[in-house]
C-alpha cells in the first residue's frame, strides 16, 4: 500500500477534502503533527507522497519554533531526490525555504475568496483545473516568499506573484488553499477570530457569505486538479 505522510501545524489545517481522496486511491495516511512529532525519525525518502500543510506561524521563525528547522531539512532531502511533495500555505513557504529562497512578510494579509492568474505555459499542468469555471480559491497568508532557483512559476494574484510554483518533476507549492473542506470553514472562522477581526468588523460574515457560494465548487475543481498532478507524479517516476 501507499503511504501519504501529512505534516499538520494546527487542527483546523487539515488535509481536507484531499484525504478521503487519497484513502479511496489506495494511500494509507500517515500524521506527523507539528510540535509533537520529531520529524526527524521519519525517512524523509520512505513515504511516497508527502504534503506539508499550513499554519499561522513564518517559515522564518525557527528562534522561537526550532523545529521548523528540521521539517525545513526533511524537505530539502526529498526535493532534493525529486520526490512526490506538496506544501500549502505555511507548506509552501517551508518547500521555497528548503530550495534557499527567502521567506517574509508581505504587505498586506491575503485573507478571502478569489481568483489566481495562471502563468505562462500553466496551462499544460494539472493547475489549470483550478481555474476551469472558475478561478477563485481560498486565500488566508500574510507572509510570501521569493521564487526559488529552479522553480517554475504557475500562479499569481495581483497582491502576490509567487502564489505557486513546480520544482523538478514532482515538487508542487501552493500558497493559497484548495483543501479545506466546505463543512470546517466554520472552525477557521472560530480558531482565526483574533486575525479576522484585525482586519475589520465585516471581514467574518464576507468570508462566511463567500464560503457558502464558493466552497464547494473549489472542492469538485481541486479533487480533479489533485488527481491529475498525483497521476502525472506517477508517470513521472515510472519514465524516470
Amino acid at each position: 500500500m501507499k503511504t501519504a505522510l501529512i505534516v499538520q501545524h494546527l487542527a483546523i489545517e487539515s488535509i481536507g477534502t484531499f484525504g478521503p481522496l487519497l484513502e479511496r486511491l489506495g494511500y494509507k495516511l500517515q500524521m506527523c503533527l507539528a510540535g509533537r512529532d520529531d520529524i526527524r525519525h521519519i525517512d524523509p525518502y520512505a513515504p511516497d507522497l508527502a504534503v506539508v500543510m499550513g499554519g499561522p506561524i513564518g517559515a522564518y521563525d525557527t528562534a522561537d519554533y526550532p523545529f521548523l528547522n528540521f521539517e525545513i531539512d526533511w524537505l530539502r532531502a526529498r526535493l532534493t531526490a525529486d520526490l512526490p511533495t506538496l506544501g500549502i500555505c505555511l507548506g509552501a513557504q517551508l518547500m521555497a525555504a528548503a530550495l534557499d529562497a527567502k521567506v517574509f512578510p508581505g504587505p498586506v494579509p491575503e485573507v478571502g475568496w478569489g481568483g489566481i492568474v495562471l502563468a505562462d505555459g500553466a496551462q499544460h499542468h494539472p493547475i489549470v483545473e483550478l481555474v476551469t469555471g472558475s478561478n477563485t480559491v481560498l486565500h488566508w497568508h500574510n507572509d510570501t516568499f521569493h521564487l526559488p532557483v529552479g522553480a517554475r512559476l504557475l500562479a499569481s494574484t495581483p497582491l502576490y506573484q509567487n502564489q505557486a510554483f513546480a520544482i523538478g518533476k514532482r515538487g508542487l507549492a501552493l500558497q493559497f488553499h484548495v483543501e479545506v473542506e466546505p463543512v470546517c470553514i466554520e472552525q477557521w472562522l472560530i480558531g482565526f477570530t483574533g486575525e479576522l477581526r484585525r482586519l475589520g468588523l465585516e471581514k467574518i460574515v464576507e468570508l462566511r457569505a463567500a464560503s457558502v457560494r464558493e466552497s464547494q465548487g473549489l472542492a469538485v475543481r481541486a479533487e480533479t486538479f489533485f488527481r491529475r498532478w498525483l497521476d502525472l507524479t506517477a508517470s513521472q517516476e515510472r519514465a524516470a
